[in-house]
């Protein structure tokens, strides 16, 4: 395997490791937080009214890291009504341009998602500034996407890639 490619092999993993750790750190914050709430609520007669906003940008963040760790799984929700008539070595043919396209609609995505973030930060009163830095999630996630798409369409999706590299020993080993 060349250097370059296992640069970008290491560069995978680390943004899987960075989005798992994003996640699961998201969801127990937001099991913490939605727990504190409630027992405010239920036992003191008061809330958190911040929390709700904190809550809900949590879910994007869990959201955007998991998008890109299914994506990286190739067990994203698809919508692939022609794959079926189009035989394996024609998808096979297709998935890279696909996840090119995919790609580039995600950075376009994170670069509009950037222009409302500084609309958003522009016009937000001094008093709601704090919650404008959470809204990040959605340029970086659409960015991390878009990065993620782009290393899926050089690299491939690595458990199909091994689950090949398998069969292909099983079957010479098996041969011989």
């Amino acid at each position: 395997m060349p250097v370059w490619l296992k640069i970008i092999f290491k560069i995978k993993h680390g943004l899987i490791t960075f989005e798992k750790v994003i996640a699961g750190s998201s969801l127990l914050l937001l099991l913490i937080l939605a727990i504190i709430q409630i027992i405010a609520r239920n036992f003191f007669d008061t809330g958190f009214s911040q929390m709700e906003v904190i809550s809900r940008h949590l879910i994007l963040f869990i959201i955007f890291m998991g998008a890109a760790l299914v994506s990286e799984q190739n067990r994203h929700i698809k919508i692939d009504l022609l794959t079926h008539l189009l035989s394996p070595d024609q998808q096979e043919k297709l998935i890279r341009p696909l996840l090119l396209f995919c790609a580039l609609i995600s950075g376009i995505f994170a670069w509009y998602s950037a222009g409302f973030w500084l609309d958003e930060w522009h016009y937000a009163p001094s008093n709601e500034r704090w919650s404008v830095y959470l809204a990040l999630i959605l340029p970086i996630g659409f960015f991390i996407l878009a990065l993620h798409l782009l290393l899926l369409t050089i690299t491939g999706f690595e458990h199909e890639r091994v689950l090949k590299e398998k069969s292909k020993q099983a079957c010479c080993s098996g041969t011989s």
